[in-house]
């Protein structure tokens, strides 16, 4: 143990004793206090008659004993300077034990010698590097030194507060960093450098420098930068986690930080945990952000509070009076750091607020440069200046399936939307943004049927918040040619991933804005207003509004056929051809699907005329020709496959499925749906997860299965009713009423049968032909059990009730047989 040092050799001894600071301290008839200074080195060694009281707590034998003694005698002649002590935090720390846990193995096991804790101002770096090097102390025996620079405003400054820190105060400063080497020698020991950003490359050096020349020492920093130092290790400090289980919301540590903060400015939270919930996830779990909000507590309800910051950031202010200006305010944080940047990055900083949820590399390149293909230097240009901002703690990156996304914590965005408005930028980097994203839009317009549909299925959901800021730039801004280019290369998304209402909302506005637009603006944009009025027209069908589609698809028709466009022609007698379908007018839905197979045909589209055999033998099994229905769905699926439409794949084994339960081939009915069902999921395709439970409801329901009927109807009827598709949730509410029916409950499923009609009348309509022979079965079941009065009054309440009252679940069964069937 020569070099340990007394303290460390005390130790030693002490833990093979298996003996804590405070037993050892009880044995000997000392302080803990003074243990604990020995040890550390605080404590110049012992006199002699302390020193025999330890080795006789410690029983030690004659030569440990002589080595003690010379290891204090050593001590004594050549005093070791007094470290800088690791201070006191102010408050307990909440909620980072995987944070400790992993960066105590990295220090303490030697993985490392140098680790960086990084992450965006207000994080918790500083709070979470004074735990870490708290925990530490045991495992350097030479000692923990604690260098702050927060206060530094010159990097000439570094090598003098370390010196100060670990003891020395030289008169020179000339090759201070070899004197400091030249003291800490050999000795094991952590320097912990608090608060590097604004002197990080000063700093990079000396622990480059002291890591050479001592070979058992280690450093712990905390920068919002990355010392880029050889071997440095990398640790980024997430924000605390945020509540995801709405019956256990104390478990989130950041919840838990807010009550604390708030509790101690004599704020009672019970019972609004559900609010502070709110506000927390709103702040993303940022600590300082969350003791900001929870200092606000003194003049605003947590309510108010949520409320305020769903507007603005600018109330998270009034920290500590004793900290500094950048930990008072979450501005003062995030302005510290943009000071610390370069006019690129600044410039950079403040066009990437543009995006909303995040972006790619190809997006921020656009901005950047103002080309919607960038080159390779461009691209260079943005990829060098995002990874400055990333190593900066400015922006994040996540890595999914091969691509890195980026994006902004919602107050970093805050701040650097309010720098792009104050640079006057704002309007173009909104222009060059909306211009990007209605060239992906028209890109993954041609990929959403085939192969690659998930795929670009998922990119579009990626950039959805993106896509309705372009969205709303076109239309702020009366841009018609990119509102109509974008709206209308967007609606096969909307359709295919349940966005009905605002898709259809974006085709109309930009609709009305063609309309309203002087001529000129207009010439040329015949083709979008077709391809607009078609989506507009498709989704206002898939929400049951059949005279306003009817209205747009005709529309549709007529300019499709001027532009001679055959393939939109076809399309739009295919989309009128199925509202046709719901209205009831099958021969005029076997009419129009016809004259489209006919005309995609000519073309020699095999998707088209897939597509048309699918409509075809929709229509034939909806009136109960159930032979032709599967030949034509079979013929489709087959082209679906060979294609790899997943929609097609999907829609075609629905009404495969839906044949074989209506022929009660129940087994491969089930096999069938099961399987649409899962492929509907993996695409996201929420008519088909729809579609797929409602039948699958059904085969439970034939089966006498009305629990798990129940079960699986409940979530159709959910999944129809946010979509807007009313036509389907009259056929589930139905269904559930044959279910209540055979529960016995004969009151509320005349009430499910009235709430249908309702729907039913509302629309236009009926019952498809299929569905009548169990809608009368059931109807007549139900009148047989009631008398007249009670059948008209729960017939009478299911009419009026909202659809939504009607779908939110179907009640529990009663613990016995209630053959009143009472609501």
């Amino acid at each position: 143990m020569q070099g340990a040092g007394f303290g460390g050799l005390l130790r030693r001894h002490r833990r093979e004793a298996g003996l804590s600071q405070e037993g050892l301290a009880e044995l000997a008839g000392l302080s803990v206090d003074a243990i604990a200074a020995l040890e550390r080195g605080r404590r110049r060694a012992p006199r002699a008659h302390t020193l025999r009281l330890l080795a006789d707590a410690l029983h030690l034998a004659a030569a440990d004993r002589a080595e003690l003694t010379a290891a204090a005698r050593r001590d004594t002649e050549s005093p070791q300077p007094q470290l800088r002590r690791v201070p006191a935090p102010p408050n307990a720390l909440i909620g980072r034990t995987t944070e400790l846990t992993a960066t105590k193995r990295l220090l303490g096991q030697r993985i490392t010698r140098l680790l960086t804790l990084t992450g965006p101002g207000g994080v918790g770096k500083t709070r979470l590097t004074l735990a870490l090097a708290a925990e530490l102390e045991d495992s350097f025996q030479d000692g923990v030194c604690w260098i702050p620079l927060a206060s530094l405003t010159d990097p000439s400054g570094v090598a003098p507060a370390v010196a100060a820190a670990t003891g020395l105060h030289p008169m020179d400063t000339a090759g201070l960093v070899e004197v400091i080497a030249e003291q800490i020698g050999r000795r094991t020991m952590l320097l912990v450098f608090d608060n590097c950003s604004h002197v990080v490359a000063t700093v990079g050096q000396v622990c480059a420098a002291l890591l050479e020349y001592c070979p058992n020492l280690s450093v712990l920093a905390s920068s919002r930068e990355l010392l880029r130092v050889p071997g440095e290790s990398v640790y980024v400090v997430p924000a605390l986690a945020l509540p995801h289980d709405e019956d256990n919301l104390e478990a989130s540590a950041a919840v838990r930080l807010f009550v604390d903060r708030a509790t101690a400015r004599g704020y009672d939270v019970d019972g609004q945990l559900d609010q502070v919930a709110r506000v927390v996830r709103r702040l993303e779990g940022m600590p300082l952000a969350i003791e900001l909000a929870a200092a606000r507590t003194n003049v605003m309800t947590i309510e108010e509070l949520a409320s305020e910051l769903e507007t603005s950031f600018g109330i998270l202010a009034g920290g500590s009076r004793t900290a500094s200006p950048r930990q008072q305010s979450m501005y003062g944080a995030i302005e510290w750091s943009h000071d610390l940047l370069t006019p690129a990055e600044r410039d950079v900083f403040a066009q990437l607020s543009v995006f909303v949820g995040g972006w790619t590399l190809s997006a921020a390149a656009t901005v950047m440069s103002g080309q919607l293909s960038p080159g390779p230097l461009e691209r260079a240009e943005a990829l060098d200046l995002t990874g400055r901002l990333v190593d900066k703690s400015l922006i994040r990156v996540i890595r999914h399936n091969g691509v890195a996304r980026y994006y902004m914590l919602a107050v970093i965005r805050e701040f650097a939307a309010g720098r792009l408005a104050a640079a006057g930028m704002a309007e173009e980097a909104a222009r060059r943004h909306a211009h990007f994203y209605i060239a992906l839009a028209e890109e993954a317009e041609g990929q959403l049927r085939g192969v690659n549909q998930l795929q670009w299925l998922d990119r579009l959901d990626a950039e959805l918040d993106n896509l309705r800021a372009a969205m709303a730039w076109s239309l702020r801004t009366r841009s018609v040619d990119e509102a109509l280019r974008l709206a209308g290369g967007l609606w096969l998304f909307c359709y295919l991933r349940g966005h009905y209402a605002e898709g259809g909302q974006w085709l109309e506005r930009a609709l009305v804005l063609a309309d309203t637009a002087p001529a000129l603006e207009v010439e040329g944009l015949a083709a979008a207003c077709a391809k607009a009025n078609l989506g507009a027209g498709m989704l206002a069908f898939l929400q049951c509004e059949y005279d306003a589609a009817t209205a747009r698809l005709e529309t549709a028709l007529a300019q499709y056929k001027q532009l001679e466009d055959t393939a939109g022609t076809a399309l739009v007698l295919q989309r009128l051809g199925g509202v046709a379908r719901e209205r009831g007018d099958y021969a005029a839905a076997e009419d129009l699907h016809c004259q489209s197979f006919d005309l995609y045909e000519s073309l020699g589209d095999r998707s088209g005329m897939a597509w048309a055999h699918n409509h075809l033998g929709f229509v034939a099994w909806l009136r109960g020709d159930l032979d032709v229905g599967a030949r034509r769905c079979r013929r489709a699926r087959d082209s679906f496959r060979l294609l790899g439409d997943g929609e097609g794949i999907a829609w075609s084994l629905i009404s495969l499925g839906t044949i074989a339960q209506y022929r009660g081939e129940l087994v491969e009915a089930e096999d069938l749906l099961q399987e649409s069902l899962a492929l509907s999921q993996r695409l996201g395709y929420r008519e088909g997860v729809a579609w797929s439970l409602n039948q699958l409801g059904i085969v439970e329901r034939r089966r006498g299965l009305t629990e798990r009927a129940v079960h699986l109807l409940d979530e159709s009827l959910a999944e129809h009713r946010d979509l807007g598709d009313r036509w389907r949730s009259a056929s589930v509410l139905e269904e559930l009423a044959s279910v209540a029916q055979q529960r016995g409950r004969s009151e509320y499923a005349a009430f499910l049968l009235g709430a249908a009609d309702g729907v039913r009348e509302v629309i236009g309509a009926p019952v498809p032909e299929i569905e009548k022979a169990d809608h009368l079965a059931t109807r007549t079941a139900i009148e047989q059990s009631l008398d007249r009065r009670a059948f008209r009054a729960a017939w009478s309440a299911g009419r009026a009730a909202p659809l939504a009252a009607v779908a939110d679940g179907y009640p529990p069964a009663p613990s016995s047989p209630n053959r009143t069937g009472r609501l």
